[in-house]
């Protein structure tokens, strides 16, 4: 059990590490491209958001491929497993069950899950962020449907 407790730490503190380089990557494109003047400043902001969603997404894939190779090096999955598909399974909290981990490493499958969990909600947290900078900023420079106040959603936008 402990040495799955370290390869399970240890993946999700590279995954981690994955997640801060492409966090702090994403969030300096998306400050440079939200502060630039644009004619259409809805278009701009969307395309800002999806900008910052891919690039998140492409962390996710990246660090579960670390968890696949993770599970190959240490044999967690039975022979013949499918690997990535059970990491997929495993960090997005899907849990279909239909591939289970050898039992010497059965808490790896909620380790993923806990790591994933977390890396979705900073994703969350990142996307929320990059939308308010973005607003904030279109706000102040005088976008025409945006609030000065920072406040107010895009005209015709919003819940």
């Amino acid at each position: 059990m402990a040495l799955e407790l370290l390869v399970g730490f240890v993946v999700s503190v590279l995954n981690i590490m994955i997640h801060a380089l492409v966090t702090v990557g994403a969030a300096g494109i998306a400050r440079a491209a939200g502060q630039r003047h644009t004619r259409w400043p809805r278009a701009h902001l969307m395309a800002v958001m999806v900008a910052t969603a891919v690039a998140l997404m492409v962390a996710h894939t990246l660090e579960i491929f670390v968890w696949a190779l993770a599970y190959a090096i240490v044999g967690a999955a039975p022979a013949g497993s499918d690997l990535l598909y059970s990491s997929f399974v495993n960090y997005t909290t899907l849990g279909y069950g239909d591939i289970t981990p050898v039992q010497a490493w059965r808490l790896s499958g909620p380790m993923t899950a806990m790591n994933g969990i977390l890396m979705f909600g900073w994703s969350t947290a990142v996307l929320f962020e990059v939308l308010r900078k973005t607003h904030e900023h279109l706000a102040s420079s005088g976008a025409l449907g945006f609030s000065a106040a920072g406040r107010e959603w895009p005209a015709g936008g919003g819940p």
